[in-house]
């Protein structure tokens, strides 16, 4: 399963069934869970722990030191979950000690062609982010979300749950769980219908979150008076809690 052309450092790590291919670095203080394929010309270097059934392909980068100014070496990590798919040229840094000094990544997530994950960011499970996304430092990314080709995320940003960015859009703030942005800067536009759709959010709960979307974006309320009004419509479905957790969450602001 190890090509006799990859690398392995000793100190290393390898559960059941990994497949390394030819010319791939495995460095130290490196363990990747069992099912998980590693195709040619990677590049992993530790701390990195990687979860089981994942595949990696050619000439990405994951676990490589930050090139933030202030990280002096000091150890620090990266965690991958299982069952994620990192295309080709994708480069994952782990974090530094001015933050979590941890890159997290869950599970069953997709990340396309030359995505960046830059340093002590979090993505959740089932996330898609498109060829060319890039995310600077710190940046969070919670669950289902999907962030469409050439997309820019600025340190420090939140993109909710099942939220949605269009091509080449350039996030400097908060995007709430459920809303659709896009442009430069980016701009909510709407809720993920679709998206929700898919997932089977009910017609009920779809209803609710428009309502909601609409309280937050087209009643000229503040962010702290809509808040108050969600909570309410929260106790009526469940489904709206997402949206408030995600409002009283953000420390940059929202995209308007």
């Amino acid at each position: 399963m190890i090509d006799p052309r990859a690398i392995i450092d000793p100190s290393a790590k390898l559960g059941d069934n990994v497949e390394v291919g030819p010319w791939s670095i495995v460095g130290p203080d490196v363990d990747i869970g069992e099912g998980t394929k590693v195709h040619s010309h990677v590049v992993i270097k530790g701390p990195t722990r990687i979860g089981r059934h994942n595949q990696i392909y050619q000439f990405s980068s994951v676990g490589e030191d930050t090139p933030d100014l202030k990280y002096q070496g000091e150890p620090t990590r990266l965690v991958i979950g299982d069952n994620n798919v990192i295309r080709e040229g994708v480069t994952i840094h782990r974090g530094t000690v001015q933050d979590r000094g941890e890159t997290t990544i869950g599970d069953d997530n997709l990340l396309m062609a030359y995505v960046h994950i830059g340093h002590d960011s979090v993505i959740g499970n089932h996330c898609i982010l498109v060829n060319n996304a890039a995310l600077a430092g710190h940046v969070y990314i919670d669950d289902w979300a999907i962030l469409s080709g050439f997309t820019l995320v600025h340190q420090f940003c939140k993109i909710g749950a099942h939220a949605f960015t269009g091509m080449g859009s350039a996030i400097g703030k908060d995007v709430p769980a459920y809303v659709i942005v896009n442009g430069n800067p980016a701009a909510a536009k709407s809720i993920n219908v679709e998206g929700l759709r898919r997932r089977g959010f009910s017609k009920t709960d779809i209803a609710a979150i428009n309502k909601a979307f609409k309280l937050v974006y087209r009643r000229g309320l503040t962010v702290e008076e809509a808040i108050v009004e969600l909570q309410a419509l929260a106790q009526q479905c469940a489904a709206v809690e997402a949206l408030v957790t995600s409002l009283q969450s953000s420390s940059r602001g929202i995209v308007r």
